[in-house]
């Protein structure tokens, strides 16, 4: 008898059905490893506070890597943009739509000086220069819990694959426009990794990879790699494939959101493409200078 495919996952309504979606797809007997992150542990702390990206996959990825676990499912936009030694990024699934989503009331009906929550700054960021009279309250917890919460406040912001996924979407939910809002690097995808070395579980997961969605989270991936920051800077970026090119928006702000910069690349190769975006930001928009005075910097 085949031994189960063992998947690391942690342990939220969220991350079980992601990894649930993903070993669906793949033949052959699997089993769930459930793993405590630190920002699962500390849940009541900023995410900026914990060292940004990273305090939710360190520890799943820790159960590939000693051998409890033979893949690991994360959340895209969790990852670092450098993966760890004996790991690889062995599949993209296909992309959920990327857009965050205010939950209670939509963007244009916020009254005069409402209270948005939302955890993240680079949420704050964007929708601060957009609307400077709105005040933020912080927000943790697992999906069902922040759109709960949602309703002591005017709005909360949420990914809206996160929503799609959990079946949370109604007349409450308000898609955000990336014009407004642009999403964080590889938002709405999930990431899939395995050990270098694993070459039948590696083959497995490269056999569901939707090409598209990955050349899209490769090109976003690259261009936070090329920053040298995570989520505890308010940077952001969406690619849009179409056909062999590839267009990508990437954004590095100021933590109060009175200074945000945008720029657009366009090419056809996912990583040098990610990169241009980002440089042009860093040297030719002062992007550079930005992030060197910005206290997350």
């Amino acid at each position: 008898m085949t031994s189960p495919r063992r998947a690391a996952t942690r342990g939220s309504t969220l991350a079980r059905w992601q990894t649930e979606r993903v070993l669906a797809r793949l033949d052959g007997p699997a089993e769930l490893v459930v793993v405590t992150t630190t920002g699962d542990r500390r849940a009541d702390e900023p995410i900026h506070a914990l060292g940004g990206q990273g305090v939710f996959v360190k520890e799943v990825q820790d159960a590939v890597l000693t051998g409890r676990a033979d893949l690991a499912v994360h959340s895209a936009k969790d990852l670092p943009s450098a993966t760890p030694p004996g790991l690889v990024l062995a599949c993209v699934p296909e992309r959920a739509d990327p857009r965050d989503a205010l939950v209670g009331t939509a963007f244009e009906e916020l009254p005069t000086g409402a209270r948005v929550a939302t955890g993240s700054v680079r949420r704050r960021a964007q929708l601060a220069h957009a609307r400077p009279d709105l005040t933020f309250a912080e927000l943790r917890g697992n999906v069902p819990t922040r759109v709960e919460r949602a309703r002591q406040h005017d709005a909360a912001v949420v990914a809206l694959a996160a929503l799609e996924r959990l079946d949370l979407v109604d007349e409450h939910v308000h898609p955000i426009a990336p014009s407004v809002l642009l999403p964080q690097v590889a938002q709405g995808a999930l990431g899939v990794e395995c050990r270098a070395d694993d070459t039948a579980t590696l083959a497995a997961l490269q056999a569901i990879e939707d090409p598209t969605a990955r050349r899209a989270v490769d090109a976003e991936r690259a261009f936070l790699a090329t920053l040298g920051g995570g989520c505890d800077r308010p940077v952001a970026a969406l690619a849009v494939v179409d056909g062999d090119e590839i267009r990508i928006t990437g954004l590095i702000a100021s933590l109060d959101g009175r200074i945000v910069l945008r720029a657009d690349a366009v090419g056809r190769e996912p990583v040098a493409t990610g990169e241009a975006v980002a440089t042009t930001l860093l040297d030719r928009d002062g992007g550079r200078a930005l992030l060197a005075d910005d206290p997350a910097a």
